[in-house]
């Protein structure tokens, strides 16, 4: 199935691999939290289990170093894509608000980016991450 968006995550490829996957959890849900509409139906098994509904479409996940991120989040916003963003200094937090603050408190070109995620249109994606490799 062709899908009309495409969702991306950029994660950098220096951190622990705890980090990564806690970063690519986070901005998952910041991409289902700003578009709802992404969400498809409920899971149930054939024993009538019934599961959470899981976003429904593919994500593609990138890695990249801090520049590649920075000019990664650059193209999105230079598009009118608004991403959602997780900064290194937010490891150091404890709670939502608290990294909210420490993304507030660092000017844009200043954040130590370690992760990025976008949903728009396939080919506006493709321009954000041209360049990029899949992580592996």
């Amino acid at each position: 199935m062709q899908f009309d968006t495409k969702i991306a995550i950029v994660i950098r490829t220096d951190l622990q691999a705890w980090q990564k996957l806690n970063v690519a959890a986070f901005l998952t849900s910041g991409i289902a939290a700003a578009f709802p509409d992404c969400i498809g139906e409920p899971y149930e098994d054939a024993s009538g289990t019934n599961y959470h509904a899981l976003i429904g479409q593919p994500i593609l996940i990138y890695g990249a170093d801090g520049p590649a991120l920075t000019r990664a989040l650059e193209r999105a916003l230079t598009r009118s894509v608004k991403p959602a963003v997780y900064t290194e200094d937010m490891f150091k937090t404890t709670h939502d608000a608290a990294n909210r603050e420490a993304v507030r408190a660092v000017a844009r070109a200043d954040l130590n980016l370690v992760g990025l995620a976008v949903r728009a249109e396939r080919k506006v994606i493709d321009k954000i991450v041209d360049g990029l490799k899949f992580h592996s």
